[in-house]
């Protein structure tokens, strides 16, 4: 993908709509910048339109109940596939699942998904880790307040997803990026841990 298309501009427009409401934990920075960030880094690795916009999308099935369908039905079932890949089941019965529970699923997911979904979720997990390590530089560890898990576990979900994209995608730029980028989150948890 070179630039605009009309495909991309309909999901950044739904993707705006669906994380409105939302933002990025621990500030008031509007969630949509995430998943344009996602579509930036796949979009400078060279990845096509359908995966650009499923980092766009990757979200919206999880956190605001946009239905799959109707990703499928705007995008198509390239797209739609990639999104089901990486959409956490966060409830059953209405009732919220263990996080270990629902981390450990996702990881075993990507042992068999498609290349295209792995690197959506390079891309997301790259500037996951990234946004951590500036909210570590600048607030240091109260952060943690804001999310689920601590710093030894969210540490330990990043780094076995880098492992995992690391021994699917092989020397990919984009697997290289991200194990780079949960390095330096690993360095800023212990320089902040250390304090």
């Amino acid at each position: 993908m070179d630039g605009f298309s009309q495909r991309y501009e309909a999901a950044l427009t739904l993707a705006a709509r669906a994380h409105r409401d939302q933002t990025r934990k621990g500030s008031d920075v509007p969630y949509i910048v995430h998943p344009v960030h996602v579509s930036v880094i796949l979009l400078r690795h060279g990845l096509g339109e359908d995966v650009v916009v499923a980092g766009l999308l990757h979200d919206v099935v999880e956190d605001q109940d946009v239905p799959l369908a109707e990703i499928e039905s705007a995008f198509g079932p390239a797209v739609a596939e990639m999104v089901a890949v990486l959409t956490e089941q966060k409830k059953e019965g209405g009732v919220p699942r263990p996080w270990t529970d629902r981390k450990q699923e996702s990881l075993d997911t990507l042992l068999t998904a498609s290349d295209e979904a792995l690197a959506v979720k390079a891309a997301d997990v790259t500037h996951n880790s990234r946004g951590l390590v500036q909210q570590l530089h600048e607030a240091g560890p109260t952060i943690w307040q804001h999310y689920t898990r601590g710093p030894k576990e969210s540490l330990w979900y990043y780094q076995r997803v880098a492992a995992i994209i690391g021994e699917r995608l092989g020397e990919h730029p984009l697997a290289l990026e991200l194990a780079a980028a949960v390095r330096e989150l690993a360095r800023a948890i212990a320089e902040t841990e250390g304090d």
